[in-house]
């Protein structure tokens, strides 16, 4: 009988072991999203340190080796590598104040990442993520599928989640997404949203509809400054976000050609090019394979083509 070789296993690398690199590897390691979990970060003492607190609980989990390390080699054969390090955003500071320190940071980093995982699909967390992500995938000059930041996959929960509060239903009946920057710009598509195929606007609660056009600002405008309360109240986002990346991950390592809203750059998506924006997206082993071209009214498009216009004066702004 012939022996057949063992499937080869699933490896996350981390980048990063603050509390977002750390939180991220915690949700992968429950959700059992990979079968290999390697942090790396310049500070030898704590990534050793959190490696073995995660590698301690490992018995509660569905099963995952974790490895941490000031070597960059730790983050070898990789299938995706989630770059969370980088300046810290300060409470006031937005998302863009950082541009120019992490897209520097990117251009002595990437270059080591794609040298230990070559294969690897990059995820970018670090804000702000769609500048970034053009930076990346410029320095990379991996096709744009293969570099994408989290971009409003968590702007997105936040919405379900305020929404599912408002109508009275689970988050997961709730169907609406946040496109365009991941920062101040960005908007809902409400032209589209519902609760489980009933129109949003149209959706009652004891007889009375919730959602009007002003509280749906209100709601839209809650969500753009989630982070920032926050931020303010503890320092720093770090759960969600978390959980966010771990999920874009795990559709990347289970070829799922799951359906988020992922940033990458965009090619005539819309009439936009050469800025990275988030749009719903299918993603899969080999990154984001299909950009989805979902409904959009007038308004909708214009806010689009206004998040667009914000990441190139960034982008500018830094010499990209």
């Amino acid at each position: 009988m012939t022996r057949q070789p063992a499937p080869a296993r699933t490896r996350i690398g981390v980048v990063g072991a603050g509390s977002v690199g750390t939180s991220l590897a915690y949700a992968a390691l429950i959700r059992g999203a990979a079968q290999d979990v390697a942090l790396f970060d310049l500070d030898a003492a704590k990534v050793r340190a959190e490696a073995l607190d995660l590698a301690h609980g490992t018995m509660f989990t569905p099963g995952a080796r974790v490895t941490g390390s000031d070597d960059v080699a730790v983050l070898a054969g990789s299938d995706v590598v989630v770059v969370t390090a980088g300046a810290k955003q300060q409470p006031g500071q937005t998302r863009m104040d950082l541009a120019g320190a992490n897209a520097s940071i990117l251009e002595s980093l990437v270059p080591r990442l794609l040298e230990q995982a070559p294969d690897a699909v990059l995820v970018l967390v670090t804000n702000p993520c769609d500048v970034l992500t053009v930076v990346a995938q410029r320095i990379s000059g991996l096709p744009a599928g293969r570099v994408l930041a989290s971009g409003t996959v968590l702007d997105t929960s936040r919405l379900r989640w305020l929404l599912a509060q408002e109508g009275g239903v689970s988050t997961t009946s709730v169907h609406a997404s946040i496109v365009g920057e991941h920062g101040d710009t960005e908007f809902p598509l409400w032209s589209s949203a519902n609760i489980g195929q009933v129109p949003l606007r149209e959706w009652a609660v004891d007889g009375r509809r919730p959602f009007t056009e002003e509280r749906l600002a209100e709601l839209a405008d809650e969500v753009v400054h989630a982070a920032y309360a926050v931020i303010a109240g503890k320092g720093a986002t770090n759960y969600a976000i978390g959980l966010a990346g771990a999920r874009v991950a795990e559709a990347v390592l289970g070829d799922e050609h799951a359906v988020l809203p992922v940033s990458t750059v965009l090619d005539d998506y819309r009439g936009i090019s050469g800025v990275a924006l988030s749009v719903p997206s299918v993603v899969a082993r080999q990154g984001v394979v299909e950009l989805l071209p979902v409904p959009m009214d007038a308004q909708e498009l214009t806010l689009l083509h206004r998040s667009a216009e914000a990441i190139r004066r960034t982008l500018a702004t830094i010499g990209y």
